[in-house]
């Protein structure tokens, strides 16, 4: 089983503080993620904010409307600068996903870091390749645009 990584980053004309405020709200999460994925969280009791050892589930529809559970755990927090959450629970066989967020002239540039295993061994390293990894794309380009659409744009 091969280890994958997706790397993103944007600059949007927004502050740090504004930032932090709308990325660290596990509340606009579904606002970012594509309807097709049948995203919906299903925490009884989610806080306005993110903090360390924090759990969320949710269900996502990522393949062929099979609705699958998804159980991750904010494992690291360092207001206003980045987070990292990480599946204990769900399609993937390993997810650790890094945010950041740091200043830059006329705003901020918000990156993520997403090191995924996918299960089947060799098979599921063949899925990755045909499949999963553009989906994984689709879904980080639809964040991006709509996170412009959100906040403009910083070239």
């Amino acid at each position: 089983m091969s280890l994958h990584q997706i790397y993103v980053t944007q600059k949007l004309p927004i502050s740090l503080e504004a930032a932090w405020q709308f990325f660290s709200s596990p509340h606009n999460l579904k606002t970012i993620t594509p309807e097709y994925m049948g995203f919906v969280i299903t925490e009884k009791h989610l806080p306005e904010k993110i903090y360390p050892g924090m759990i969320i589930t949710y269900t996502v529809t990522p393949l062929l409307g099979i609705r699958m559970s998804w159980v991750t755990e904010i494992s690291q927090a360092q207001p206003p600068h980045y987070f990292i959450d990480e599946q204990r629970h769900g399609p993937y066989a390993f997810w650790h996903h890094k945010h950041f967020i740091k200043e830059v002239p006329g705003g901020v540039e918000v990156s993520d870091l997403v090191h995924y295993r996918v299960p089947l061994g060799p098979i599921g390293d063949m899925i990755n390749a045909l499949y999963i990894r553009h989906k994984l794309k689709q879904i980080f380009d639809y964040r991006f645009k709509k996170l412009n659409e959100l906040f403009g744009s910083l070239s």
